[in-house]
């Protein structure tokens, strides 16, 4: 069985996510999307955990949810969280977000129970937690070892396990005694396992990509997302792939780094960035105020870094780049909201004619989207599909922006991913 899965969301108690996040929403927008498996996020909020308990139930003792009043609807939940721990090592202050995946609501709730000792969870669906990282992989891993914990988006500059304001040099300073319970690391919009192969500490993790969407509009929900073929759909099943990178973990969809809001090393305020090396070479100081710029997650790398671009580690696994079905019609029609209703007219065309956002993306003929929504959506999509787009990179919290490639450039980058259809790997 196939599964696109997205395990890190927020629902609407969390802060700066849409009103609209609930199950319904949600679910809905994981059908159109393409996604099988979607994270429930937030369950340490205790309205939200509420909401879960009425709005979902266990399939066939699988470990994974569906809705319990709309069978027809096909979106699987696993139980899922974001906490932030925050402490205090060396006179340095750290504060370090960990995605949490349970086994079931129960176990969720028996997390929830322990950790409202140690910070108020009705706050915010991602709570702020007064202890260090390592208790917590100790608390989570001791209540159960069906729980798994990973890092969250662990390159940008805040909140993150190795970000360049409060983060760390490798996961051992982070983690301490308990960095042997880490068996994963969420890459983040802004890094891709290109990037993260260039580090040799992290070779024995499973790399994954979220979307840590905080809307379910498609151009968030599983803007990244891990792709498994699985024997049984269970929660066990999957956290074993993840925990083993077996062959049952295919590979990830990510978005091109640079699409990433901390990509480059820049400041907004001036609106200046540099690639890493430009910017480590001018002592990341602002060219144009002299004040010093947000270090780019590119630029984070390439401290840690202690292989050359371009090196594979044995049985990594493979990726390529995608973009929002939305942000490639957007950049045709030359329309800068997305959810301008010319936008979404091509869009629900589209999904009309095939189903599902993935479908369209990975699998379309070109003709067939010619058909529906023109030549030159349909030469677009193409060419991202065969990773002949470049993006403007991101940074300082500004999302980087699509382009297209002149006739001249159009190669295949090295590091695109050889196949174009994801019926290539279930043939």
């Amino acid at each position: 069985m196939k599964v696109i899965a997205d395990f890190h969301i927020h629902s609407r108690y969390s802060r700066a996510t849409s009103k609209n996040m609930d199950l319904i929403e949600i679910s809905r927008f994981c059908k159109i999307k393409g996604l099988n498996l979607i994270g429930t996020g937030d369950f340490t909020h205790p309205k939200w955990l509420n909401e879960l308990r009425e709005g979902l139930m266990e399939v066939d003792g699988s470990g994974l949810y569906r809705l319990s009043h709309n069978e027809k609807n096909p979106t699987l939940f696993i139980i899922s969280g974001e906490v932030c721990t925050i402490f205090s090592r060396n006179e340095k202050s750290h504060r370090i977000h960990h995605v949490i995946l349970a086994p079931s609501l129960e176990n969720a709730e028996q997390i929830s129970d322990v950790l409202k000792k140690y910070g108020d969870l009705d706050i915010d669906g991602r709570p702020f937690l007064n202890m260090n990282a390592a208790h917590l992989v100790e608390i989570i891993s001791e209540l159960s070892n069906q729980n798994m914990i990973f890092p969250a988006h662990a390159w940008t500059p805040w909140y993150s396990v190795f970000g360049s304001i409060s983060g760390f040099d490798s996961l051992e300073d982070c983690y301490e005694d308990f960095s042997h319970k880490i068996f994963a690391l969420e890459t983040g919009l802004s890094s891709d396992p290109l990037m993260n192969w260039r580090v040799s500490d992290l070779d024995n993790l499973a790399l994954l990509s979220n979307s840590d969407s905080h809307s379910a509009w498609p151009w968030r929900i599983g803007r990244e997302a891990n792709v498994f073929e699985l024997n049984n759909l269970t929660y066990k099943e999957i956290i074993d792939s993840i925990k083993s990178r077996n062959k049952n973990f295919l590979y990830t969809i990510e978005t091109n780094p640079a699409y990433g809001k901390y990509h480059w090393t820049g400041h907004r305020n001036c609106g200046i960035s540099f690639p890493a090396k430009d910017a480590m070479s001018r002592g990341n100081v602002c060219p144009i105020c002299r004040k010093k710029m947000t270090k780019g997650v590119e630029q984070r790398v390439e401290e840690m870094a202690d292989r050359e671009i371009g090196h594979k580690p044995k049985n990594a696994k493979d990726f390529f780049h995608l973009l929002p079905l939305s942000e490639i019609i957007a950049l045709v029609l030359g329309k800068e909201q997305l959810a301008s209703p010319k936008i979404w007219e091509v869009y629900n065309s589209l999904i009309g004619k095939f189903d599902n956002e993935y479908f369209v993306l990975l699998n379309a003929k070109k003709d067939d989207i010619t058909v529906v929504a023109g030549k030159e959506i349909a030469d677009t999509i193409i060419e991202i599909r065969e990773g002949r787009m470049r993006v403007e990179p991101g940074y300082d919290g500004l999302y980087g922006k699509l382009e297209k490639m002149d006739k001249s450039d159009r190669q295949i980058t090295k590091e695109a991913k050889k196949i174009t259809n994801l019926d290539d790997y279930f043939n």
